[in-house]
């Protein structure tokens, strides 16, 4: 697929672009062949663009550059930020989305770690059809999931958590929520929860691939404990260093904020955790911010998200009801889901 028609389906199809809108893209110098596919994507459906090119800093960004903020005072209705995805910078990203979002008029598809083959290969490489496709797939899938109280989450190489998401609703990023304003990630791919704060417990053993690390080289494996990352260990000693670094950022940093599904069929085991975290029938947990998600009352500046892979996840309802989503990586209503 043409990057440009991919971008242009994700405008179109998951950010509902219509012509005339006002669209400002952002994109690092690095990623400029990834901004001007945005561009020319946007242009095809008739939209003002803008595309800002932010220069490389010397070191991790902390503070919006001027050559943005002109933009933030301004009325826009879709931003794409196409940025990085190194860890040091995910305190100005939450930065930046915040402003972004803060009118909750503005659409907002935010995109750290994109590349061109993502859009030309992998989890943004979407038809329409194929958009519409996994959209059908995610509502079926959180209508499963309604009324889940507690979520008990297993796997072969040792992970056994439960967490709470009661009174806390289900969401994906696939579509826009008119009423919400959410922002999204492009790729799409995500059934999400904020989970209860202070619910998270038991052993994670994440062996896939670290937000702001990417692929590991050795598992990690954190004990929870009322919500809260009591205990990190690894036989990588850059893993530990850059985990904790994370979990220090401040007091809410690790205390968990999210609990997802990867949904997206095209989605690849590559560097780039943007991709990767979308993986068909696999699970995320992260640590840190997500008061940009339904109920969710984490406040962190930072934001971290730790992939399994062929997890088994139980669901209990309100009712009492068990209902077993995954087994083993598999969905065992992949029928009624798709």
């Amino acid at each position: 697929m043409q990057a440009w028609e991919a971008a242009k389906n994700a405008l179109e199809k998951v950010l509902e672009a219509a012509p005339n809108e006002h669209i400002v893209i952002v994109c690092d110098n690095e990623k400029i062949d990834v901004g001007k596919a945005f561009e020319k994507g946007a242009l095809s459906l008739e939209l003002k663009t803008t595309l800002v090119v932010l220069a490389k800093p010397q070191t991790p960004r902390k503070e919006i550059p001027q050559t943005l903020q002109q933009f933030l005072d301004q009325k826009v209705d879709i931003f794409i930020n196409l940025l990085s995805g190194n860890r040091e910078e995910t305190p100005f990203r939450i930065k930046l989305i915040k402003k972004q979002t803060s009118d909750h008029k503005s659409r907002l598809g935010h995109c750290p770690g994109v590349t061109i083959d993502m859009l030309t290969e992998g989890a943004l490489a979407l038809t329409p059809t194929e958009h519409e496709q996994i959209q059908s797939l995610a509502t079926n899938l959180m209508k499963t999931l309604e009324d889940t109280v507690t979520v008990h989450i297993t796997t072969p190489k040792g992970t056994n958590l439960t967490l709470s998401a009661k009174d806390r609703k289900f969401f994906t990023d696939t579509k826009l929520n008119w009423e919400t304003m959410k922002w999204m990630n492009l790729p799409t791919g995500e059934v999400i929860v904020a989970p209860v704060e202070d619910s998270l417990n038991g052993k994670l053993v994440c062996d896939m691939a670290v937000g702001g690390i990417g692929k590991l080289r050795k598992p990690i494996e954190v004990i929870a404990e009322n919500g809260k990352a009591k205990t990190v260990s690894c036989e990588d000693p850059d893993h530990i260093r850059r985990i904790k670094a994370t979990f220090a950022t401040d007091e809410w940093a690790d205390v968990v904020g999210e609990f997802a599904f990867g949904i997206n069929k095209k989605a690849r085991f590559v560097d780039e955790f943007l991709e990767t975290e979308k993986m068909f029938a696999t699970v995320h947990v992260a640590f840190g911010a997500n008061t940009d998600m339904p109920h969710g009352k984490n406040p962190s500046k930072n934001h971290m998200d730790l992939l399994m892979s062929e997890p088994t996840v139980k669901v209990t309802k309100k009712g009492g009801e068990t209902v077993t989503v995954l087994e083993n990586g598999r969905f065992c209503t992949e029928k009624q889901i798709q």
